[in-house]
């Protein structure tokens, strides 16, 4: 029996499995096998030069990057070309896009890079298409835009579930447990919650799948079998999304009054035809960036206010060196930042001081 056929019969036997609380010990074991052989087979397709699953080759620019999912006609193309300098091919059928199309959104002195990806189908994550290389480019992306026509609102699930099958999680943050691999003693579950979800049998059954017979596992929240798996398989991506209703210039606010019960989350309802709604969906895109502005200042100079450096909330003073030159960190010795970062102007500190919006900089080198 083959990989493939493997993982079929594992879901085979969850589907018939009636989740209780005597079974969910087997059926978390169950779904732990059923990953480890997921990623054995992406291992062994990337082994034996199989068609590739990586993502398109397309090299990140600006200040953050947003990527466009939808499925194929959602008008992915004409927003793009609303939103930015791009020229995105627009027609009245399907997969006009074949491959991934950029622009650059400038906003409020941020420069935001959108990718206009093909449309994917049901599907896209076990291959159909292109599925996996489109899905695979949100991997590296900093938000994800999931557009909808407006009268198909209830694409958002489709589009999230398909991100979810090749390891890309929306809208959720990395669990918090770290496991440590040891040589000896068996593995040691130091849970520092009340466990509800999950028992600690379950989890050292779980690092037995994968081979892990000696860890230190410490358990900071309450989580899923799930949420465990994605922890010890390694290989999951955490990002944000923005769900866009589109085409809205078709119908009238009743309708999409109605449309807001099928879309469980918040969303920009836009019309990318008719240029409806495009200043309040660069806003959103730019608050969802969690951007902050910080001022550079020359050693003995003034700080330049007219032009902000940007970037993300959380920037370390690393990742400024980084975004003006990469060799700039083995020239440092160190900075000086005025702001609300610091507990007096001109502090000095390291590379690992995290920066807030409009701090003054000043970095000094050797």
């Amino acid at each position: 029996m083959g990989i493939p056929e493997k993982i079929q019969a594992i879901k085979d036997e969850i589907h018939r499995t009636q989740i209780n609380k005597a079974t969910e010990h087997h059926v978390g074991l169950l779904k732990a096998k059923m990953a480890k052989l997921r990623r054995e087979m992406e291992k062994n397709k990337t082994k034996g030069g199989g068609k590739s699953t990586e993502g398109f080759d397309i090299k990140r620019s600006g200040d953050a990057t947003v990527v466009l999912i939808g499925l194929p006609s959602v008008g992915k193309s004409t927003l793009l070309n609303r939103l930015t300098n791009a020229k995105s091919k627009v027609a009245q059928y399907q997969f006009t896009t074949l491959t991934v199309v950029p622009g650059m959104m400038e906003y409020r002195g941020a420069k935001i890079q959108i990718l206009d990806l093909p449309g994917i189908i049901e599907g896209a994550s076990s291959g159909r298409g292109l599925g996996r290389r489109v899905l695979a480019v949100a991997r590296n992306a900093d938000l994800v835009i999931l557009l909808l026509d407006v009268f198909h609102p209830n694409q958002a699930e489709l589009l999230k579930k398909e991100l979810r099958e090749i390891g890309i999680r929306v809208d959720e943050r990395p669990p918090d447990v770290v496991i440590e691999k040891t040589s000896t003693g068996g593995i040691a579950v130091n849970a520092q919650v009340k466990l509800k979800k999950i028992t600690e049998n379950l989890i050292k059954d779980i690092l037995r799948v994968y081979d892990m017979h000696n860890a230190r596992v410490i358990v900071r929240e309450d989580l899923t079998d799930e949420q465990l798996i994605d922890v010890v398989a390694g290989n999951r991506t955490y990002v944000e999304s923005l769900v866009v209703l589109n085409k809205i210039d078709l119908v009238n606010q009743g309708f999409i009054n109605e449309v807001k019960g099928s879309i469980k989350n918040d969303f920009v309802p836009v019309s990318a035809d008719a240029e409806l709604n495009m200043e309040a969906l660069k806003e959103t895109i730019y608050n969802k960036l969690s951007f902050i502005r910080i001022y550079m200042r020359p050693k003995n100079g003034e700080p330049d206010f007219k032009e902000p450096m940007i970037t993300r909330n959380g920037s370390t003073i690393l990742e400024v060196c980084n975004k003006i030159h990469r060799s700039m960190k083995d020239d440092f010795r160190y900075a000086m930042v005025w702001g609300k970062s610091v507990k007096f102007g001109g502090q000095k500190v390291g590379m690992t001081h995290q920066l807030l919006d409009e701090d003054i900089l000043t970095i000094v080198k050797r």
